[in-house]
């Protein structure tokens, strides 16, 4: 609003004077009959919804994703139906562990998550900078993420309980390498790639089932930040991605990343699977591209930045859950977990209605029977508000938006793969694909948190770097003068 617009109350009550509290006399006290007061200082009050617990540092902007490549013969999915087709995004990038006063620089996977905004209604995909993650059963997530922030005692990030977690965890070995080499910290997130990470599933116009892994690579080019610039940096600017992606959008430099896609049948993972291992739906493994190449399929562009960041990005709400007909899911425990998590995440922080606020709302016609609640927007009207139940029975088409069923195996139980999956391989797989700079930064990167861990947690963890390959463990040792 511009400088000389009258000043209202929220329910649009003029206001007198804006720069004087109502009080008895020059001196006061002042009137609990001054609402404007009133309202001003509870609104105030109430400027911040609770922060995310991750993923609480981050930008975002508006975009758009073009398709490139015909991949109906996978997918039914409208946004795809046609090459040249547009369909509307709005992305949001991230640090994880940070809280949203932190450094936009730190040693952290980024969150990389863009919303679609369909004719059929909002597909999220919710994913990180990396293609896989530290754990691979959700009911360790609170856990690990709890070992990131503050210790409850001295209120300081402690690199003990980090390592204390992750020595426990072999799992955790691939993406803690990914985390402590050159590209656990991106120079800004134009010039970083994304990856849905988890294990999903494109269903076609005949009921046909494939797994799928969405990649992002960067039209920038990769760029990372040495450990000593990212520590610079987050004294000088703890901002710095934010304003690069803001600035270059504000430019006209749009950023782009082309999309692609992994492909696979459920007999080529089981193939696969009993060849190498693996468990493909294992968020703590990727499906290497020699043995599952890549395909495009679009172009994704950020042209827009928001005009409010509160109203769009600290309020948006993605989750993984929303999928639309020609998509799915997959058996990847971490994602089950997540589509429970995410959502019942913003229904907590940003309210039960969160789906009503412009950035979530879909763009398409939308009807169901949810109704009140706090911030109810949109709330049916006089429209009925239950389901009409069909006294002859329902015709359900598959699971969800016609995929086939989905197979079950093995009764219901806790399974525990330690000891007996691998959780090496993988990991020195990437350690040797470093150059040989790169594998001093990541060794160096790594000895200054262990320098600070007891000798129990440093052996631990330093048998899990040999386990994933000699040099691994002899260049860390390196790193700390240890022999």
């Amino acid at each position: 609003m511009s400088q000389d617009q009258q000043i209202t109350t929220a329910s649009g009550i003029p206001v007198a004077d804006n720069q004087n509290a109502i009080s008895a006399g020059p001196r006061g006290p002042l009137l609990l009959q001054d609402f404007h007061l009133i309202e001003k200082l509870q609104h105030f009050n109430r400027e911040r919804i609770p922060e995310r617990v991750v993923h609480a540092k981050g930008s975002g902007a508006y975009g758009s994703f073009t398709v490139t490549h015909d991949i109906t013969h996978l997918t039914k999915a409208t946004l795809f139906g046609a090459v040249g087709k547009k369909t509307d995004t709005f992305a949001r990038f991230s640090t994880v562990g940070g809280e949203r006063g932190s450094a936009d620089t730190e040693r952290d996977p980024r969150g990389f998550a863009v919303r679609f905004y369909t004719e059929e209604g909002n597909w999220d995909l919710v994913g990180n900078n990396t293609p896989m993650f530290f754990i691979k059963d959700p009911i360790k997530f609170p856990d690990f993420i709890h070992t990131q922030k503050r210790c409850p005692r001295s209120n300081l990030k402690s690199p003990t309980m980090m390592f204390d977690f992750w020595s426990k965890a072999p799992e955790s070995l691939h993406q803690v390498t990914m985390l402590f080499s050159d590209r656990g910290t991106p120079d800004g997130y134009r010039h970083m790639d994304g990856f849905g990470s988890h294990t999903y599933s494109l269903i076609n116009a005949a009921g046909e089932r494939v797994y799928v892994k969405w990649h992002f690579k960067t039209r920038q080019g990769i760029k990372n930040l040495s450990a000593a610039d990212a520590a610079r940096i987050a004294g000088e600017d703890p901002d710095y991605a934010q304003r690069d992606l803001f600035g270059a959008i504000e430019r006209g430099e749009f950023p782009q990343w082309e999309v692609r896609l992994q492909v696979a049948t459920e007999q080529q993972l089981e193939d696969w699977e009993a060849r190498t291992g693996w468990n493909p739906f294992d968020l703590t493994k990727v499906w290497p591209h020699r043995d599952f190449p890549l395909h495009p399929v679009g172009i994704f562009e950020l042209n827009r930045n928001p005009d409010n960041y509160h109203a769009e990005v600290e309020q948006v709400a993605f989750s993984p859950a929303n999928a639309v007909p020609g998509m799915g899911y997959s058996p990847d425990k971490m994602l089950q977990g997540r589509l429970f998590a995410y959502h019942d995440a913003q229904l907590y922080r940003v309210g039960t209605n969160h789906q009503h606020l412009p950035v979530n709302a879909p763009r398409c016609p939308f009807h169901n029977q949810q109704r009140d609640g706090t911030m109810a927007v949109h709330n049916g009207g006089a429209a009925q508000n239950y389901a009409t139940v069909n006294a002859t029975g329902s015709a359900p088409r598959g699971m969800g938006h016609g995929e086939p069923e989905l197979a079950l195996r093995g009764g219901a139980g806790r399974f525990d793969g330690r000891g007996v999956e691998d959780d090496y391989t993988q990991a020195g797989n990437l350690f040797r694909l470093l150059s040989a700079q790169e594998k001093l930064n990541l060794c160096a990167n790594l000895a200054g948190p262990l320098s600070q861990v007891s000798d129990e947690i440093l052996q631990r963890q330093l048998a899990h770097f040999d386990k994933a390959d000699s040099a691994y463990g002899a260049g860390v040792r390196a790193a700390l003068n240890i022999g």
